[in-house]
């Protein structure tokens, strides 16, 4: 239960971070989203590359990052 709880305002932080960076303004529903698939982009993409994250800090820029990419990947197929 409380996983899920962190879940979801760990995606709230990503997703708003990530919208500030890609200057983007949406709401608390979209920001969660936004987050929660922007750290599953970001662990892909990293783990492509060898890096695992550990620690909140790392874990924090590995989703906004992912985000930032989830953001720029949506923006060119619907845009």
């Amino acid at each position: 239960m409380f996983h899920l709880l962190g879940t979801l305002i760990m995606g709230a932080l990503v997703g708003w971070i990530a919208g500030k960076l890609m200057d983007m303004e949406d709401g608390l529903l979209r920001n969660i989203v936004v987050g929660v698939v922007g750290s599953m982009v970001g662990s892909f993409v990293f783990g492509l590359i060898g890096f695992r994250a550990y620690g909140t800090i790392a874990n924090l820029i590995v989703s906004v990052v992912g985000a930032c990419l989830f953001i720029w990947i949506g923006r060119k197929l619907f845009h």
